[in-house]
């Protein structure tokens, strides 16, 4: 058996376990969790990309929609896969995939035959999107309670899926080497993203997100999407990942051109040092907000010794200065989704864990523990609509606005890597294979 085969046989395992402790809390005899169904455009003839149910993802590998896995404390997983007869698309067949043989396997032809050969099920649960089948087979729908539990379980990554991570962790950085360089060259948004896309091997809608490919000012849009034909930017703010068998790699690098503004390098060469200084207190038992307030202090402090401002970093994160440059959270779990799930779930059954006032964008309450894998991402932006409020408030003299607008234009700083828990620290999954 390859180490592939045995860590998914373990990670299955897990999942058997975990699942039958939920399903007894919740009191359910048995779970279906369905790939899900496309979604088609509305009026349309044209389907959006296809993304299976994540706990369908969390079970099996196997891509394509409305396949059916049935679960039951102790037996085996049954696996109900649609293999149509289709002309107008490719069908690829099963093959002996190295986790199939930990499923009992069944091929409908038609999704009638799917759910059909779901036969008759009670006090059964129902996760997925094909509800109005699932409502006909008398299952309950995507219950809160059950659902709860096994998000809960997703945040604890196995061996198998810290190898998918990784492995499209090594497809991400050659992607982002590759963009390096044509940066470099004075390449657009577009080319660069070409770049990116062609050194990963993939194409757009294998991605796990959509690429972030930002020169100058379009770095402080946290999300942009554009793609612009500009070339010889002075900064470059790329964030873009990989995916293998489903898990998500999630990667941003920030870089100055040889002719960017010296004192906005500086901040970029600060934010590397600040990234890394976050990376190295992460530990088991750490409240995660406790690492997002140091981030705050950090960066607040960078912009003092910057000259941005006046005040000393304990003032800037207690009246809320810093949250004007810094204004999203400092990091997310990850895995099977990129912000993976249960990051303000208190407990097991679903206990809200929301973020404290001060620190509103913050994406995880939760504390961290072994083998929880998540991002830190600290960003410094220039965003006007942020920095406004703050140009005639009783605050106005703390902030240097004739070098804030000069360093406008640079547009944000961000670096983001995925960090592994360990027992004892941690592991950072990002920089052997992208070291800057």
């Amino acid at each position: 058996m390859t180490d592939l085969a045995a860590r998914f046989q373990a990670h299955l395992a897990d999942r058997q376990r975990t699942t039958s402790e939920a399903l007894a809390q919740t009191g359910f005899d048995a779970l279906v969790i369905s790939s899900g169904q496309v979604y088609t455009h509305f009026a349309d003839d044209q389907d959006a990309p296809f993304h299976p149910t994540p706990h369908f993802a969390h079970w099996c590998p196997m891509a394509g929609a409305h396949h059916v896995l049935v679960l039951r404390p102790d037996r085996r997983p049954r696996l109900i896969r649609f293999a149509p007869e289709d002309f107008w698309y490719e069908q690829t067949p099963l093959g002996d995939p190295f986790w199939a043989s930990a499923f009992d396997i069944e091929e409908a032809g038609t999704v009638e035959e799917v759910w059909t050969r779901l036969g008759t099920l009670s006090r059964t649960a129902y996760i997925g999107n094909e509800t109005e089948r699932a409502g006909v087979a008398g299952l309950e729908l995507n219950p809160a309670s059950l659902t709860a539990h096994l998000d809960w379980h997703r945040t604890t990554k196995s061996a198998y899926e810290v190898q998918c991570i990784e492995e499209a962790t090594v497809i991400a950085a050659m992607g982002h080497q590759a963009a390096r360089t044509a940066f470099m060259a004075g390449a657009s948004e577009l080319e660069i993203h070409h770049a990116y896309v062609q050194a990963a091997g993939i194409v757009d809608h294998e991605m796990p997100y959509g690429s972030i490919v930002a020169l100058n000012e379009k770095g402080a849009t946290l999300h942009y999407e554009g793609k612009r034909k500009v070339k010889h930017g002075g900064v470059l703010l790329i964030d873009a990942g990989a995916q293998v068998r489903g898990y998500a790699a999630d990667i941003t690098r920030t870089m100055a051109a040889p002719h960017c503004d010296s004192r906005f390098a500086a901040l970029i060469a600060g934010m590397e040092k600040i990234q890394l200084q976050l990376c190295d207190l992460v530990n088991p038992k750490m409240p995660y907000g406790d690492l997002h307030h140091q981030s705050h202090l950090f960066i607040a402090g960078l912009l003092k010794e910057s000259g941005i401002l006046r005040a000393t970093p304990e003032e800037a994160v207690e009246k809320g200065l810093s949250r004007a440059f810094f204004p999203h959270g400092l990091g997310h779990h990850l895995g099977i989704q990129v912000h993976d799930v249960a990051g303000r779930q208190g407990s097991p059954e679903g206990t809200p864990a929301p973020p404290p006032p001060q620190h509103p964008t913050l994406r995880t309450t939760r504390t961290i523990d072994a083998d929880q894998v998540f991002t830190v991402e600290p960003g410094l932006y220039f965003i006007p609509m942020l920095l406004r409020p703050f140009r005639e408030s009783e605050h106005k003299a703390m902030f240097n606005w004739p070098l804030i607008d000069e360093l406008t234009p640079c547009g944000g700083i961000r670096i983001e890597d995925n960090l592994l828990v360990t027992a004892t620290g941690h592991r950072n999954l990002t920089r052997p294979h992208l070291p800057n």
